[in-house]
């Protein structure tokens, strides 16, 4: 057997939402900014996204981030995040993985009870707020990028489904958050298919019918996320959510055609869009806690810090805090003969044949 191209990756969840997080292997990347070396990976090196979240390495629900030199001073390191459908700009769940992995593996040095340092993400710069306790992170608070709301109480036409009512929302990824009760769903497990059928039927339909555009970075476009809201199951919950995230890309031209997964995490930003959204309509205040279930009952709590602007968009600065658990540490080899050098997908399990 001749290996090549050993990956050391650390696998940790944050919340129930599972994060890989490379940090040996892939040295750097070309690109002046962290958005410029995300599409640097997209465009000459997406088989590395293919190899780690793809079968038999991967799996549908995985999510995965690589750990970069970062590109401003301010930031103790850079990370780039890999979901099976896109390259987002920012993801809650997979920046408290990372910061996790940082420190408990002493690659940025632990000062308890607080540890405090920048990572840059292809969204920005993100500031955490670690606490730390007898080599454990206990808590990670991030200031996220700025949230904002686009389009309030819009109505959209989904075939099958007839007109429903959306809100959009932008937290590092954009949103289309709709309620759930108005759509006969409680957020309970056994409905998830049901959930997931129903979020990529809107999701596709609101990027026919709301294009949306970063005003900021016109590369962030459109709407890929789909946030169902409801009462919380929990008495400590401000509010339940899930959300979807497609396994298979979208694609618009069919309705019924639709492969995705639910967040296991509460979505750090799918709370930060709503919250965004709260806020516009005058149902949540600044420097108020705000604590978001998700589907398997874990808790983000989110806050807004204060006002700004982004564009012609009102805008706000929230932070999450949440917490992480690493679970492996593992070296992922190539064997040279490995006739699935970038894995592959089944349609059983996702949209599509072996590819």
């Amino acid at each position: 057997m001749q290996l090549k191209n050993i990956i050391t990756a650390i696998d940790a969840h944050a919340c129930g939402e599972p994060g890989r997080v490379i940090i040996g292997g892939v040295l750097d990347v070309p690109g002046k900014t962290m958005f410029e070396k995300k599409v640097y990976l997209e465009n000459h090196y997406d088989g590395l996204r293919k190899r780690m979240l793809n079968e038999p390495r991967g799996y549908p629900g995985l999510c995965c981030n690589v750990v970069l030199p970062p590109t401003q001073s301010e930031a103790k390191a850079g990370f780039i995040i890999m979901e099976h459908s896109e390259y987002p700009p920012m993801s809650g769940s997979n920046t408290i993985c990372t910061a996790t992995v940082l420190l408990e593996t002493g690659m940025i040095p632990m000062q308890e009870p607080i540890t405090e340092f920048i990572l840059e993400a292809p969204g920005g710069l993100i500031e955490i707020h670690a606490e730390v306790e007898k080599g454990k992170v206990k808590s990670v608070t991030f200031q996220n990028v700025p949230a904002f709301s686009v389009h309030l109480d819009a109505k959209i036409e989904v075939p099958k489904l007839g007109t429903v009512t959306v809100d959009v929302g932008y937290g590092g990824m954009f949103c289309v958050i709709t309620d759930a009760k108005a759509l006969g769903l409680s957020l309970t497990p056994d409905e998830c298919r049901d959930i997931v059928r129903l979020g990529e039927m809107i999701k596709a339909a609101t990027r026919e019918q709301l294009p949306v555009v970063h005003p900021e970075n016109r590369a962030i476009a459109g709407v890929t996320l789909t946030e169902f809201s409801a009462p919380p199951t929990r008495p400590d919950a401000d509010l339940k959510n899930t959300v979807v995230i497609s396994t298979g890309g979208l694609d618009l031209r069919s309705q019924d055609s639709w492969a995705g997964i639910l967040d296991r995490s509460p979505c750090g930003t799918g709370t930060c869009a709503k919250m965004a959204t709260l806020y516009a309509k005058g149902k949540l205040g600044l420097n108020q806690d705000f604590r978001h279930e998700g589907i398997l009952g874990t808790i983000f709590t989110g806050r807004l810090l204060k006002e700004t602007r982004v564009g012609p968009y009102p805008a706000v600065i929230p932070t999450i805090s949440g917490q992480a658990w690493i679970y492996a540490i593992t070296q992922y080899v190539l064997d040279s003969e490995d006739p699935f050098p970038e894995g592959f997908t089944v349609g059983d399990i996702w949209r599509g044949a072996l590819y």
